[in-house]
């Protein structure tokens, strides 16, 4: 396995799944620079959702977990955390040039009326579902699971190829209105979304 993305949509569970992961990989929540990518073994959330063709381009033979949720829970979390973060992702106070190309693209911000609107962010659901599901079809390389299942955990290892004890499950984080639990956590897998490497914070060109 060259790296593991988790392409889920933020809201998903990808902190949840980021910590889990941090005892068996050094692991990115958001990465937004090459160093970053190339520290780290897992990276998830942004801009994985929104770059994941680019990154089997620029990462073969890695593999992909796309997280699912129920839309009527995933709804309301997605629709207060982008009411959180829109006076940023509109030019209001800075925002990574990353994070807000993802969000834009993901969510089709600057062409809604009201980008909390349900039934658009439905759409954006369905859309960046359906076009994860379209680009993987046929291929082994990508795993679809919902972290609320009891199951999920020893399906996600399994794939990676790692075993499972017990009947651990994956760690519920940013519950509610938490929206930034993995500052929190300390961990020396953990791998800044900023590393600077030789050069310096520079990002891909694709």
């Amino acid at each position: 396995m060259n790296k593991l993305f988790i392409i889920g949509l933020p809201r998903t569970g990808t902190t949840s799944i980021s910590v889990a992961l941090l005892e068996h990989f050094k692991v990115a929540h958001t990465a937004y620079t090459k160093h970053a990518f190339e520290l780290a073994e897992v990276v998830s959330d942004c801009p994985c959702f929104s770059d994941y063709q680019q990154l089997d381009v620029l990462f073969p033979e890695s593999k992909f977990v796309y997280l699912q949720r129920p839309l009527d829970q995933w709804l309301p979390s997605i629709q207060m955390l982008l009411n959180k973060m829109l006076c940023s992702l509109n030019g209001q106070a800075y925002v990574n040039p990353i994070l807000k190309r993802s969000f834009e693209q993901t969510f089709d911000l600057n062409n809604v009326d009201n980008p909390l609107d349900g039934t658009h962010l439905t759409t954006c659901y369905q859309h960046h579902e359906q076009g994860v599901m379209d680009y993987f079809y046929g291929r082994d390389n990508l795993l679809s699971v919902d972290i609320g299942q009891a199951d999920s955990l020893p399906r996600l290892l399994g794939f990676l190829g790692l075993q499972h004890s017990g009947d651990k499950q994956f760690p519920h984080l940013n519950i509610g209105k938490r929206v930034d639990h993995w500052k929190e956590i300390k961990h020396p897998n953990k791998v800044n979304a900023n590393a600077a490497g030789r050069e310096h914070r520079k990002f891909f060109d694709y």
